[in-house]
């Protein structure tokens, strides 16, 4: 009974127990707040119903910062820093390592939403936290891959967008002195394909082969690193051509993208008896070739037709569909691994996979009807809706002892 008890009590102090405790908090927490925030945003554009100040610098701009460098960023540091030394069979990094990440980055955001309030200075102050917090989360896993004698290629691929995403997000504290729009653009776009994309889909190509030979029998994993090698130019290309503004040819990197892959997926697929933890991992992962396919057809579109007539569809086919659905799948994944609980997708979990494809489908068609700010802020509703229960259940988990009793 004492366990039982001392297994439900709150403890902020085990938020400094393991690396993912504290940045999988940082980032459950992120989840609402910044999109609490734009949705109230968007209701007040749509209806002017709340009468908020509009903050510095434009809010579908700053929204794009938040969601990329301030509330998808924690997860990935708090994964990367833990699995970074296993990768590589070094020594697992202490609190003094990660801590400062975790504050860094949870002050930033924190300041950021308040600066999108009124307060413009403390965009600023957030700008310098996230910063900070970035550069030591980094610093540390490019020890932990100057170390590694044999070069684990998954690492260097992480390592190398988690650098792209520090040029990006110091363009975007560079916009905030000068205001020249090109620097908020150019971070805008290293955010998706520099950082994001890069990081999602090396952690897919070695672990969702992995997880799905532990359960399902028979499986015959496809993971060879030429596909990572491949990759990379092509997320490059795109990433230059949309810098460039050469958006008629971005087809030339997105073609193949969209092939490389579909073809992993159709490879990897569990055709097996699998458990739904396994199988929403690859459902969410489809929407990268979906995205692909937008991408694809918006730049054959613009290259007839000069116009965007697909708008801002294929980025968030990427950004809630593939980025969303996965950030549901794999955080819960790790997180009842890590804190030894059964390794099951329950309803919470389900509910918010389920709403979150629903929520990504209404932002997409949101593109391509009347009234696109009336069904943007629906969109906004329902991230919230799909996010409040599992974020609330998540900062639970992080904040009680593991369930099988051991340390982390």
């Amino acid at each position: 009974m004492d366990n039982m008890q001392a297994g439900n009590v709150l403890s902020p102090k085990l938020l400094a127990a393991a690396p993912h405790r504290l940045l999988f908090f940082v980032g459950a927490a992120n989840v609402l707040l910044a999109m609490a925030w734009w949705t109230l945003w968007l209701v007040d554009i749509r209806w002017h119903a709340i009468g908020l100040s509009q903050p510095q610098v434009y809010g579908g701009w700053l929204h794009a910062i938040v969601m990329q460098y301030q509330v998808l960023a924690p997860f990935m540091f708090g994964f990367l820093l833990t699995t970074f030394p296993r990768w590589m069979g070094q020594p697992d990094l202490t609190r003094w390592h990660y801590v400062p990440v975790g504050l860094g980055l949870f002050g930033g955001q924190l300041l950021t939403l308040a600066g999108a309030f009124g307060p413009a200075h403390l965009l600023h102050i957030g700008a310098v936290m996230t910063l900070a917090g970035w550069t030591t989360g980094l610093v540390f896993l490019l020890r932990l891959v100057w170390r590694d004698a044999g070069k684990t290629w998954h690492a260097v691929s992480c390592a190398a967008a988690l650098l792209l995403g520090l040029v990006g997000f110091a363009l975007y504290a560079a916009f905030l002195h000068v205001s020249d729009a090109r620097l908020m653009f150019a971070a805008i776009k290293f955010g998706g394909f520099g950082l994001l994309l890069p990081v999602y889909f090396t952690v897919a190509h070695r672990m969702f082969p992995f997880f799905a030979g532990n359960v399902v029998p028979g499986y015959r994993a496809w993971r060879p690193l030429w596909v990572l090698g491949a990759f990379w130019p092509l997320v490059l290309l795109h990433l230059g051509l949309e810098l460039a503004h050469g958006y008629a040819w971005l087809w030339l990197a997105d073609l193949p993208l969209l092939a490389l892959a579909s073809t992993w997926l159709w490879r990897n697929w569990p055709r097996g008896p699998a458990p739904l933890l396994l199988r929403v991992l690859f459902m969410g992962y489809a929407w990268l070739p979906v995205a692909m396919v937008l991408y694809s057809v918006q730049s054959l579109m613009y290259a007839a037709s000069g116009d965007f007539m697909l708008g801002r569809a294929p980025a968030h086919a990427l950004f809630i569909g593939f980025f969303g659905s996965l950030l549901v799948a794999m955080v819960t994944r790790v997180t009842q691994g890590h804190a030894g609980r059964p390794l099951v997708f329950g309803g919470v979990a389900t509910f918010a996979f389920v709403v979150i494809q629903a929520t990504c489908v209404t932002r997409i068609v949101a593109e391509l009807v009347p009234d696109q700010m009336a069904w943007q802020a629906v969109a906004g509703v329902g991230w919230l809706l799909a996010f409040a229960p599992w974020v609330l259940r998540s900062l639970r988990i992080y904040l009680v002892p593991r369930a099988d009793g051991k340390p982390g």
